[in-house]
């Protein structure tokens, strides 16, 4: 179990990932949202396969604000049902993990 987590989160369009990061940072439920433009994805959908052009959010936190950030992302998210996944941060720089401590709730 690690103490730190990195979440992925797609979005529509850079509008939308733009108003969650900020969100999420600013209820200090992340520490840093990265938006990543230009993001194609291929996924099926209701027995169809779909391809839509996204961007990505990846969202540094604490494994403990998990559930409170997936719930916060739900009530902001335009998708019936957003990708929210959640990858453990093995190790990192400890200065930048004690930043991201001190910025999350």
């Amino acid at each position: 179990m690690t103490d730190y987590i990195v979440v992925f989160v797609t979005c529509a369009s850079e509008k939308e990932g733009e108003k969650i990061a900020q969100a999420l940072v600013q209820e200090k439920l992340a520490a840093c949202v990265n938006i990543v433009p230009g993001l194609k994805s291929v996924f099926r959908w209701k027995g169809k396969i779909s391809a839509a052009e996204e961007v990505l959010l990846l969202i540094k936190t604490k494994d403990m604000l998990f559930e409170k950030l997936k719930k916060r992302v739900i009530e902001l998210h335009s998708y019936e049902v957003p990708e929210i996944i959640a990858l453990g941060i093995l190790a990192g720089y400890e200065k930048y993990l004690d930043w991201l401590k001190k910025e999350t709730a």
